[in-house]
């Protein structure tokens, strides 16, 4: 049996993702968050700090630096300074503050849709406007750039920056070393700022390598800003922590500002505690849950081919997050999840909020024991 058969019961736990749903007998495989318990390193870690008892004001040591500097050179061959890095409470409001710092009002900001959610409100909060970069479908249900289209919208002069998921959140695509120095030389040559959402960047499967927009090179570094959390691998997103990378000096300067303006440039004790914990001792967890999680998404895409197969599963790179076509209801996104909750008490993320390209879809999150993950493709089996 695998550690992550098992798993704490959530529902009354204030849990976003267990206690929204009114109704006891629902399924919530919607946000992206697991079910799962935490590495076992970082319990410990949180125990010996609570056990302290005083949770003051927090200085950032230098030794959480160097586990996040250690960890991704280690892991993903990509090496950064202590200086570079920003922290703060999360990757969206990371992507918030760089928005209000490297745009004006009225400026464009450039999203491959459809696209994880929070991008739009992060956009509208800071008076720009979408110019949607939308994913090409290719006859494997798979996604690809659209880079023509990409290069027109980096040639408007309103255009100023470009926001890069990657692993790509619904799609679960992992973007290749060449798609993503493709992606650079366009938005460079068109004076395009780059944020990369990297904070999926540890759930890939072997199938293709996650390659950190910071390592293709000093002139791709300097014109971005790579945003980075242990949050969604290590099941840890309530302790609110999050690291901008930003080479650039003067980028720097102006996101931190941001940052401030914001006023989120606080981070609790239990983030950094756990952090370190996690680059430091966490691996060999983290191995096994990937592991874990891949077999869950054979048997969920095994499961629609078999008895759903005209609804078509999109083949996973990265995330945890099965994005399923199903446009062969004749119902949206929205119209299906709502039906699924309804009728199969199963609760899943319409493709509606993801924006344009994502009306026909839905988002299920696979990040559940392996008995529960059968429960609810049982349920929709009965649809």
């Amino acid at each position: 049996m695998s550690m992550f058969d098992e798993a704490p019961q959530r529902r009354g736990s204030n849990s976003y993702k267990w206690d929204t749903p009114s109704d006891p007998d629902i399924i919530p495989m919607w946000v992206a968050d697991m079910d799962f318990r935490t590495a076992p390193a970082i319990i410990e870690a949180l125990e010996r700090r609570v056990a302290h008892g005083v949770f003051g004001y927090t200085k950032v040591p230098q030794a959480y630096y160097e586990a996040c500097i250690e960890w991704f050179e280690a892991r993903h061959g990509w090496r950064f300074e202590a200086p570079w890095v920003i922290y703060t409470s999360g990757v969206v409001p990371a992507v918030s503050a760089i928005i209000k710092a490297m745009t004006q009002p009225g400026d464009k900001v450039i999203v491959q849709t459809p696209a994880y959610n929070c991008f739009y409100s992060s956009i509208r909060n800071n008076g720009c406007e979408l110019s949607a970069n939308m994913l090409l479908r290719d006859d494997d249900g798979s996604y690809s750039i659209d880079f023509d289209d990409l290069e027109e919208r980096a040639s408007d002069p309103r255009a100023k920056v470009l926001l890069l998921c990657n692993p790509h959140n619904p799609s679960g695509r992992v973007w290749t070393r060449d798609e993503l120095e493709r992606v650079g030389r366009i938005c460079l040559g068109h004076g395009v700022f780059v944020v990369a959402d990297e904070i999926h960047c540890e759930l890939t499967y072997g199938i293709r390598d996650y390659t950190p927009y910071g390592s293709l090179g000093e002139d791709f570094l300097r014109g971005a800003a790579v945003c980075v959390s242990p949050s969604k691998a290590f099941n840890i997103a309530g302790l609110q922590i999050a690291n901008i990378v930003a080479a650039d000096d003067d980028v720097r300067a102006r996101i931190d500002r941001a940052i401030n303006i914001n006023e989120v440039c606080d981070v609790n004790p239990f983030g950094i505690e756990a952090t370190i914990a996690a680059y430091r001792h966490g691996a060999q967890w983290l191995d096994s849950l990937r592991e874990y999680l891949w077999v869950n998404y054979r048997l969920a895409a095994s499961f629609f081919e078999e008895f759903m197969p005209d609804y078509r599963v999109t083949p996973l790179e990265g995330t945890y997050l099965l994005w399923v076509d199903i446009s062969a209801s004749g119902m949206n996104g929205a119209e299906f999840a709502e039906k699924l909750e309804r009728d199969c008490k199963v609760m899943v993320s319409p493709g509606t909020i993801y924006g344009p390209g994502g009306e026909n879809f839905i988002r299920i999150n696979l990040a559940c024991p392996r008995s529960r993950l059968f429960e609810a493709l049982g349920r929709l089996s009965k649809l």
